[in-house]
């Protein structure tokens, strides 16, 4: 059952991984639009400020599970470098399970609220003269902080069965 979870896991963290890789071509197609609109036809658009700020929103957090899973993100080991990776394991699992977990699917929860909330009033965006509608924004975002909650998850739990023997930090006395 554990495998099957971890499999699952990862499984969704690397297809919404490539879905944040195409966010990424989005995001540089409508800014090279923009420009050349802007500069060269004079004639700038509505949309390309929204769709900039939603394509790096759902980008980044769309690869928040994929970032975990392959350990890329920052990390202050100094002082976990220097114990056993037993101890580590546990304290990274203890940490992944025990606060990280529930706060993460606490936060997918409200994004989900607010998403569907979003969609049964067709909220748009306010401040923007292009005015998007604000469903599909949040959307991504829930499902992407599920996503990085279910990963959370898979690495607690393997942190606790198999500690990483993280080696690339070592203090030489």
């Amino acid at each position: 059952m554990k495998s099957i979870l971890l499999t699952v896991a990862d499984r969704i963290s690397s297809g919404l991984n490539a879905i944040a890789q195409a966010m990424v071509l989005i995001l540089i197609a409508s800014m090279l639009y923009e420009v050349v609109a802007r500069y060269v036809f004079g004639a700038p658009t509505l949309w390309a400020f929204d769709v900039a700020y939603m394509s790096t929103g759902v980008l980044f957090v769309l690869g928040a599970a994929q970032a975990l899973r392959e350990d890329a993100h920052v990390r202050i080991d100094f002082l976990s470098a220097l114990l056993p990776a037993r101890v580590r394991g546990a304290i990274d699992g203890l940490a992944f399970l025990a606060v990280l977990c529930p706060i993460f699917t606490w936060l997918a929860v409200i994004a989900g609220q607010r998403a569907w909330r979003a969609f049964l009033t067709g909220e748009v965006e306010h401040v923007s003269p292009w005015a998007p509608l604000m469903w599909p924004f949040y959307s991504a975002l829930a499902i992407g902080l599920a996503a990085l909650a279910l990963q959370i998850l898979a690495e607690g739990l393997r942190a606790l069965a198999a500690p990483r023997n993280d080696d690339s930090f070592k203090i030489e006395a």
